[in-house]
């Protein structure tokens, strides 16, 4: 009953955003409850939170090795790996690609509805360098896997591909789809972001941000 009080206690701390406060009593239940997947999940949220990839993947590679049926372990595993591999040296990242890559895929296996993890690996595609896997036909083909589990995710990934390679005519065309779709917070602000900050019409971007702000009311 003390243990589950302290986790009460804890969870309502995380909950509102109070990370560094429900940590150490996290990790006093983890020491009597090692292997609680929430608990573990939530010191992992926490140490990704504070930006300490590392100690973040060492709780997520422990979820995936307790319950490695969850598609969301993988990709938060995947996700904290790629957080890492953008703070260390080239040659280093380059050796940690295909794990990142099938911790997102092994994501989609267990889920074929996971949207976040496709919406990582267009962003793998995009980023990485041609000579060593990136490539915008993929990154097209989880655009198009998302449009059928999602209209509004499926035309805003097929826009924010569009965006990347400056193709900013398409990408608003995208965007635009990607709004009459499904009332998009995100839409919006990828739509004004795009008009402000690639194609230089920031009126335009403010009178997207009003419609948003009306239909919300």
């Amino acid at each position: 009953m003390l243990a589950q009080s302290s986790f009460d206690k804890a969870q309502k701390l995380f909950d509102d955003g109070k990370y560094e406060q429900s940590k150490p009593i996290f990790e006093s239940l983890l020491k009597s409850n090692p292997s609680n997947l929430k608990i573990i999940e939530n010191l992992g949220d926490i140490a990704g939170n504070n930006k300490s990839w590392e100690e973040s993947i060492s709780y997520y590679k422990k979820l995936i090795e307790l319950k490695p049926s969850e598609a969301d372990y993988f990709y938060k595993y995947g996700g904290a790996k790629g957080m890492h591999a953008l703070e260390v040296n080239k040659f280093r990242a380059l050796g940690m690609i295909d794990e990142i890559k099938e911790a997102f895929e092994k994501a989609i296996e267990l889920d074929s509805g996971h949207i976040d993890s496709r919406w990582a690996l267009i962003e793998l595609y995009l980023k990485l360098p041609g000579i060593v896997g990136g490539s915008e036909t993929k990154a097209i083909r989880y655009s198009n896997e998302l449009l059928k589990l999602s209209a509004v995710d499926g035309y805003l990934s097929r826009g924010h591909i569009e965006e990347y390679f400056k193709r900013y005519a398409t990408a608003e065309q995208q965007y635009k789809k990607g709004i009459s779709a499904g009332y998009s917070k995100v839409g919006y602000q990828m739509l004004a972001d795009l008009y402000k900050n690639k194609m230089n019409q920031p009126e335009r971007a403010r009178m997207v941000l009003e419609e948003f702000r009306k239909k919300s009311k």
